[in-house]
């Protein structure tokens, strides 16, 4: 008994499948780690180029283009039209929907399901033959069948065998697997797997896209031996939605061809890149049907490269649409506008409209005319903001922050210790350097006591304040208690600073700043009384501010002095004091 039992075990063995044996292998093959078992099957995976052999099953489609991706990144960031087609999303994209012009091929798959006297549910390849066997049918040729006629043409074939009681249904289930050169000017020319029924764009989309230096979006053409079956012009697709649907059959070649004249186009534009023209002398009207110029742009500047000398020519839209270009030459559509209007604020105390829109060159006396006051409005003080002002403050400003930077960096020492003080006084100074950056000025126009008020011309976004009459002097800066205080004519500036708490230890009783509502201030000597002027008689009027500005204790006088300077420009300029 025993010799039988290992009689029949040897017999096993020796007739068992040998899958068995390799299945093993792949089990030990998957027990890798994963970076391992990536390399086993990276180098077990055929190249995507192989001769006549056999198609093996394909890996899913993302991991196919690894070596593209770069191409598809340059693609995405290039100025030439079109280019951004190709950055892998045609390539990582199925077959499309089969249309019901579709010639069934070799090595496409019908799906036939029949029911009734006879029962069938079988996925059926095209032979070579161009048949597909249905049985007790027999051969039923589909070689260059449409879509739409395939439940047709096997209806009549079941029809010749079954008279009655067998109904049948076909639909085509997939196309054939074909390998497709891609040439020309692409970036990476070869042969790729796909489809029949895969687009133009897919197949380009694989080969990296057309070069955007070298290769032509208009001439793309589909080769199948000697033959060109049809040119495909990408810009129809990219511009008017139309593609034609192309049947690809293995073997057939996609040619790019060179790239014909080009234009550039840059500005005012909502396709704002190099297009292509296919011979001739284009005109300026054909490119703008592709560049799209938007509404606001009413000039074209033209560039001609052509030549050893390089020439600039401007007209209005409107007369150039029927210049012709050369290959080479540029264009940038531009906004050529007159103002017509501009618009002013008037904010504050007054019974009118906030806004008022006046002809471009309007009059200060235009606008104040049509402004009715209330009985709270102090018309002595109107406040002016302009934008323009503001801005040449703010460059006023980091041009004396970039001096001061440049002082203290400098700065030279005698000492060992002297230069470890002056670094720590340098490290403070930047950093007050860093916090006077962020102070935005005000803008603010002094035009109160001005005697040609009435002449002085407005601008775009001018915004005019009427102050209220509040009674109020504010002290702020360096003091105890910063405040607002009722105005009291008999009250001197150390009276005002005296309630507000007096001095702090930080502050430079010698500087001191009255800014007027009206936008002009004044400055207090040593002594802490206002200095007399043409402008300001010394006297504190109600709704000024009082600044007390900082004391600075820096070792370099230079430094002190920058610093003193710009203190003070950002007190005037901004109504903000702060110190180290």
């Amino acid at each position: 008994m025993p010799s039988r039992s290992l009689f029949l075990l040897l017999l096993w063995l020796l007739t068992a499948p040998f899958s068995m044996f390799s299945m093993a292998g792949e089990t030990d093959a998957r027990t890798l780690d994963p970076a391992s078992h990536a390399q086993v099957v990276s180098a077990q995976a055929p190249s995507p180029v192989q001769g006549d052999a056999p198609l093996p099953e394909e890996p899913p489609r993302e991991s196919r283009y690894l070596p593209q991706a770069s191409d598809h990144a340059a693609n995405a960031e290039s100025e030439v039209f079109g280019a951004n087609l190709f950055t892998g999303a045609f390539a990582n994209q199925g077959a499309t929907q089969f249309n019901p012009d579709y010639a069934v091929a070799v090595g496409d798959r019908i799906q036939i399901r029949l029911w009734g006297a006879f029962t069938l549910d079988q996925l059926l390849v095209v032979d070579p033959q161009g048949n597909v066997f249905l049985p007790h049918v027999g051969p039923v040729q589909m070689l260059g069948v449409k879509n739409r006629d395939i439940q047709r043409v096997i209806d009549a074939s079941v029809a010749d065998t079954f008279r009655n009681n067998v109904f049948g249904y076909a639909s085509l289930a997939a196309a054939q697997p074909v390998r497709v050169f891609v040439g020309g000017f692409v970036n990476r020319p070869g042969l790729y797997r796909g489809t029949s029924m895969d687009s133009l764009l897919h197949y380009l989309d694989q080969a990296g896209g057309i070069d955007p230096e070298r290769g032509s979006f208009l001439a793309v053409q589909v080769k199948r031996g000697s033959q060109l079956r049809t040119t495909a012009n990408l810009y129809d697709f990219l511009l008017a939605g139309t593609m034609p649907l192309i049947q690809f059959a293995d073997g057939d070649v996609i040619f790019v061809a060179p790239r014909q004249s080009t234009v550039k186009v840059s500005g005012l534009a909502e396709n704002a890149r190099r297009f292509e023209f296919a011979g001739g002398s284009p005109t300026i009207a054909d490119l703008i049907d592709m560049a799209k110029p938007q509404a606001a742009a009413t000039h074209v500047r033209v560039v001609r490269n052509t030549g050893a000398v390089r020439n600039v020519e401007y007209y209005a839209l409107t007369e150039a649409s029927r210049l012709t270009l050369a290959n080479g030459d540029e264009l940038e559509f531009v906004a050529d506008k007159k103002p017509g209007t501009i618009t002013v604020r008037v904010e504050g105390e007054h019974l009118s409209a906030q806004e008022y829109v006046l002809p471009y060159g309007a009059r200060m006396g235009d606008l104040l005319g049509q402004i009715r006051y209330s009985e709270r409005s102090d018309r002595d003080s109107l406040q002016l903001y302009r934008l323009s002002v503001k801005a040449r403050q703010k460059q006023m400003l980091a041009t004396s922050l970039k001096s001061l930077e440049s002082a203290a960096l400098t700065a030279r020492s005698g000492t060992s210790d002297e230069a470890r003080l002056r670094k720590d006084e340098a490290d403070l100074i930047l950093q007050w350097v860093e916090r006077a950056k962020k102070i935005e000025p005000n803008g603010q126009v002094v035009i109160a006591r001005t005697q040609a008020r009435n002449e002085l011309l407005l601008e775009n976004g001018d915004v005019l304040r009427v102050p209220t009459k509040d009674g109020l002097v504010l002290v702020s800066g360096e003091v105890l208690f910063p405040n607002a205080i009722a105005f009291d004519r008999k009250l001197s500036l150390n009276d005002y600073i005296e309630r507000a708490g007096g001095y702090s230890q930080h502050a430079d009783a010698a500087r001191v700043v009255v800014a007027h509502r009206d936008g002009s201030f004044a400055e207090a000597s040593g002594d802490k009384q206002l200095l007399a002027s043409a402008a300001d008689p010394g006297l504190i009027r109600a709704g000024d501010e009082i600044l007390v500005l900082p004391k600075i204790d820096v070792k370099s006088r230079q430094i002190w002095k920058d610093m003193t300077q710009i203190i003070y420009q950002i007190a005037v300029s901004a109504a903000v004091v702060f110190g180290l």
